[in-house]
């Protein structure tokens, strides 16, 4: 154990981080098994053992941001479920479409009064844009308003909404643009309330996957939906997409980026979080869409999500009384270390994200984006 102790301690150094000391960001230990815990399994055992309520810190978001900074994990050895983990990510697809409606229900179907809750009035669970808002439902209004801007959208036009969450982009879209459109998400829970919040508009919300979907549409959006197709499906994704683009046609892909190209996502957040889910890289997206589309556009605001996901961060802390009932402590802290840990990821610029426009080969005309 003082071995494993003092390894841990070791590494926290490299990051400036002291273990029982008195800055927000030094953790306070309750458990000794936590140092082999983490040692045995770097993937997981500082995740899981912060839910079994293991260690504690002031700022989990600061600890978080130094560790990455530092790059600790590289400095880890990797366990052998890690191995076998990207062994399987590279050889099966965990998107199929019977996979992603389960990877999808998994999330997305765990409660609606969670989202209501921790999200704006319009409940978007995706990056907001705070360039002049003081609040997130004004920057999630601006993010909205950004992409209608951005699709050029006019009255009359057919729009489909590719993992339309509750409804908030669709009824926005449908209200401010006059637009007709079909929204679809795989998770049951999503639709019912998107179709009661879109009820009387020109919407169409269908509990589908993306696969499923066929027709022609004047435009296509995506926002915080490309992170659940899979490195295995983006080809297909994109080629659907493009079918389906009337020609003139643009289309909006809303994303969390990485900087690198992977297969596979961080253990603890495939586990407890998003199962089946991986970040494309820039690279990957335009291998994917070779000789079928053109890239009009790339914006990337990636430090609004670290703001965004604070603002989250406080909205669920204060409602957690309101729904202790249904979620319990270990579920509390699980939720504290994913909207925590990911703010710091944004924060250390480890993840970007992207707004990418992009059109038909055969589209002449050129194109003028927003900011």
């Amino acid at each position: 154990m003082a071995n494993a102790k003092d390894e841990v301690v070791k590494l926290l150094s490299l990051a400036d981080i002291k273990i029982g000391g008195n800055r927000p960001f030094d953790i306070q230990v309750h458990n000794e098994k936590l140092y082999g815990r983490v040692l045995g399994n770097p993937e997981l055992g500082l995740g899981e053992s912060y839910m079994d309520g293991w260690w504690d810190v002031q700022r989990l978001d600061e600890l978080a941001a130094r560790l990455f900074s530092a790059d600790i994990k590289s400095k880890l050895r990797l366990s052998p479920g890690l191995i076998k983990t990207v062994a399987v990510s590279t050889l099966l697809n965990r998107q199929t479409t019977r996979r992603a409606k389960s990877n999808a229900s998994s999330h997305y179907d765990i409660g609606n009064d969670l989202y209501e809750h921790m999200l704006d009035k319009n409940i978007i669970y995706s990056c907001a844009y705070w360039k002049t808002a003081a609040n997130l439902d004004d920057a999630q209004t601006a993010k909205l308003e950004l992409i209608c801007q951005k699709l050029h959208l006019k009255k009359g036009m057919t729009l489909l909404d590719i993992g339309c969450g509750w409804g908030g982009f669709a009824a926005y879209a449908a209200k401010n643009y006059g637009v007709k459109v079909t929204g679809i998400t795989p998770a049951k829970e999503q639709v019912k309330l998107a179709r009661e919040r879109t009820m009387g508009l020109s919407v169409s919300i269908e509990q589908k996957d993306y696969r499923e979907i066929n027709g022609k549409f004047d435009r296509i959006v995506s926002i915080g939906m490309l992170e659940h197709v899979g490195p295995k499906n983006y080809k297909t994704f994109f080629e659907h997409c493009a079918e389906m683009l009337n020609d003139g046609g643009l289309m909006l892909h809303h994303t969390i980026g990485n900087n690198s190209s992977v297969n596979k996502t961080d253990p603890w957040v495939d586990k407890y979080i998003f199962p089946g889910g991986v970040v494309p890289s820039l690279a990957q997206i335009a291998g994917a869409i070779e000789k079928k589309l053109v890239i009009e556009d790339v914006h990337n605001f990636g430090p609004y999500y670290d703001k965004t996901l604070m603002a989250w961060h406080q909205n669920f802390v204060e409602a957690y009384p309101l729904l202790k009932h249904r979620y319990d402590e270990r579920f509390y802290r699980m939720w504290n270390f994913y909207l925590l840990t990911c703010a710091a990821l944004f924060r250390t610029r480890r993840m970007q994200l992207w707004q990418i426009v992009m059109s038909k080969i055969e589209t002449s005309q050129s194109y003028e984006s927003v900011r």
